[in-house]
């Protein structure tokens, strides 16, 4: 062959392998898609980004993330059922979505069993993760860490709440959790379950007096412009679970795992760390908006959670809840 026509040819036919991986050595990048449904401006991206970034460069771009915030590849359940069947890659579900999969996660939502975040991180980075990995791993999920979300406090439009003589009467939305309802109830306050997408407009129409969530889902999602309200109740407290589809899973090597698996654990103490920096602050800029926060006992709350707890208990199982408490400090 004349060496002038060899010559391109040859580029041509590295490229094409290249472009295939099919040379020894070169292998295609694996792209992870991450799906959340944290709103955009919340640690939770902002965790995500950091886990894109470090595993990318870590890996030398063999594994690249693609995030989707907000939803933008379903709802909640949805995104977590996607991710079981190997659709999604990875997600950041809370214990109450993971408790239909695995009911000793329903444990961790037991209306004020941690009473501060330390106490929940310590927990659940510990005992509880050696206790549920291997469970998770049989229906199909990758426990990687645990990130945060929150302790949960109600908001309404009638009064404010000092006392659980204040919640009597109050219609409050939650989401269909199960021990978020229970401790509602038992704190005197009817429920009603709506679909987070239709809140803001249930509240305005007075479908329900008030709701309940995070610090950071009320301010970033403006829910203090339409409930003026505020009471830190810390009823239940729940975290975004950084988990990833076994079928995923094993796509990668032991060495790609393994940065994964740190890169979330990484991220997620940077949103713990966001999450505690901001609630205070967040908490100041609702009140400068006319919004009335108030602290109550929690004690006098706690009083009264029996019939929840017992709720709780009957629908994880009770040797589960026998051993979750175990793991709670004395």
């Amino acid at each position: 062959m004349n060496p002038i026509t060899y010559r391109p040819l040859a580029r041509l036919a590295l490229l094409a392998a290249l472009a295939l991986g099919g040379l020894t050595g070169v292998q295609a990048a694996t792209t992870l898609k991450l799906a959340h449904f944290a709103a955009e401006s919340h640690p939770a991206q902002t965790a995500g980004l950091q886990f894109k970034k470090n595993v990318e460069a870590r890996t030398g771009g063999e594994v690249l993330i693609e995030l989707y915030p907000a939803n933008q590849l379903g709802s909640p359940p949805d995104q977590l059922e996607q991710t079981v069947l190997g659709v999604i890659d990875m997600n950041l579900p809370t214990q109450g979505a993971l408790d239909k999969y695995e009911k000793a996660f329903a444990t961790v939502m037991t209306p004020y069993a941690f009473s501060s975040y330390d106490e929940a991180h310590q927990v659940l980075d510990g005992p509880f993760y050696d206790w549920v990995a291997p469970r998770l791993e049989k229906k199909g999920l990758v426990l990687l860490s645990t990130w945060e979300y929150g302790f949960r406090n109600v908001t309404n439009s009638k009064r404010p709440i000092n006392t659980p003589a204040d919640m009597k009467g109050l219609k409050l939305r939650t989401p269909p959790e199960l021990q978020i309802i229970a401790a509602l109830e038992a704190a005197g306050a009817t429920t009603a379950q709506i679909a987070f997408p239709e809140l803001i407009a249930a509240l305005n129409q007075g479908v329900v007096d008030g709701q309940e969530n995070p610090i950071g889902v009320m301010y970033h999602f403006k829910i203090y412009e339409v409930q003026k309200n505020l009471a830190l109740t810390q009823h239940v407290y729940n975290s975004m679970t950084h988990v990833i589809s076994l079928a995923s899973w094993k796509k990668l090597t032991p060495r790609q795992q393994a940065i994964v698996r740190e890169e979330s654990r990484s991220a997620g103490l940077l949103m713990r760390k966001l999450v505690a920096a901001q609630e205070a602050e967040e908490v100041g800029k609702m009140e400068a908006a006319g919004v009335k926060v108030t602290r109550p006992d929690i004690a006098q709350f706690r009083a009264l959670m029996q019939p929840a707890y017992d709720r709780v208990a009957q629908y994880a199982g009770k040797e589960n809840m026998k051993t979750f408490l175990d793991m709670l400090p004395k």
